[in-house]
């Protein structure tokens, strides 16, 4: 796998460490985006020419098998949340809405239809469907404790990805450093455009910056420090994973070979949902998630029901169409 690129999460809202260093700028001389402010967030709308768009490349279609290798130690308990929110992006079986699988569609509606088919470059790309292919654990660790960007494509390959069109998912337990994990980045997703594959690599941020790469379950590092909301499923730094791991995939599927959908630089681009940033429910402003659903039980915030009656959070997805963020709630 020879390309990789940060699709970075901000700091706040969706959790990559770029929005942090936004906030940072503008809390020094503009009030308009700062974490105190009570306006809504304003989404910065370049001339239509850098806007996000479709630049004819290819997206992933149909079936997608996902492979997971668990670097580092992982309870089965940890194991389960992002299994299970795997197998709720196309189940069977819909949860109740909002949804996984709703939020799933809004992908194929708002991009994949309107990309050219791998197959058949004339007509419309097909929906995604994502199906968990396999496993593999590596507890003990055996490239060291602290990992090189480098490193990553060799993990991606033991997931034995399933060819084309596949997508190899690298986990990072919270006691695992990898280069510019918490400082520049909570994940990233590549590729080998020759091979035709792809992968994803999101940390568990609960001990090294729950702040940043797990917010809003935790306090953010900078502005003010608000409550943090309740995790749905009681682990801060699992369902952290989750937000990145769905906000990674969302821009793997829509922009595999960076020639898809993005906007700005496409070695360091903004996707279906980076370009959302801290945006997970209506009305959200930075520093504030949005109006989110509550689960009566334990208090928890979420915007999806997913299998076997789990609870997510998920990031917002732009709509090209619309220069908008799609919310579930």
């Amino acid at each position: 796998m020879a390309s990789a690129r940060n699709s970075i999460r901000p700091c706040h809202g969706t959790g990559h460490v770029a929005l942090v260093l936004l906030v940072s700028v503008l809390l020094l001389g503009s009030a308009r985006l700062t974490v105190g402010s009570r306006t809504l967030l304003e989404l910065y709308k370049p001339p239509a020419s850098e806007m996000l768009r479709y630049h004819n490349g290819a997206v992933l279609q149909g079936r997608i098998p996902v492979s997971i290798i668990w670097y580092g130690r992982f309870t089965p308990a940890q194991k389960a949340v992002v299994t299970d929110f795997l197998q709720s992006l196309t189940t069977a079986s819909p949860a109740p809405t909002p949804s996984v699988s709703q939020w799933w569609n809004t992908i194929n509606q708002l991009y994949l239809s309107k990309a050219k088919s791998t197959q058949n470059g004339s007509r419309p790309a097909g929906a995604a469907q994502v199906a968990l292919a396999g496993q593999a654990a590596d507890e003990a660790c055996s490239l060291g404790k602290r990992l090189t960007l480098s490193q990553l494509p060799a993990l991606a390959a033991r997931a034995k990805p399933a060819g084309k069109g596949g997508i190899a998912l690298v986990l990072t337990a919270q006691d695992v450093a990898v280069d510019g994990f918490c400082m520049s980045r909570c994940g990233l997703h590549g590729s080998d455009a020759r091979a035709g594959t792809t992968y994803v690599w999101v940390g568990n941020a609960a001990t090294q910056c729950p702040g940043q790469c797990a917010w809003p379950f935790h306090q953010p590092i900078y502005g003010p420090q608000t409550p943090a909301l309740v995790p749905p499923s009681g682990d801060v730094g699992m369902d952290g994973m989750v937000m990145n791991i769905a906000s990674m995939v969302a821009g793997t599927v829509t922009n595999p070979f960076r020639n898809g959908f993005y906007q700005g630089d496409k070695d360091a681009p903004l996707e279906a949902a980076t370009a959302c940033p801290g945006v997970y429910g209506s009305g959200a402003y930075p520093g504030f998630a949005g109006n989110l659903a509550v689960d009566r039980a334990t208090g928890a915030s979420y915007n999806a029901n997913g299998a076997h009656g789990r609870k997510y959070l998920l990031p917002a997805l732009f709509n090209p169409a619309t220069a908008t963020c799609s919310t579930l709630v």
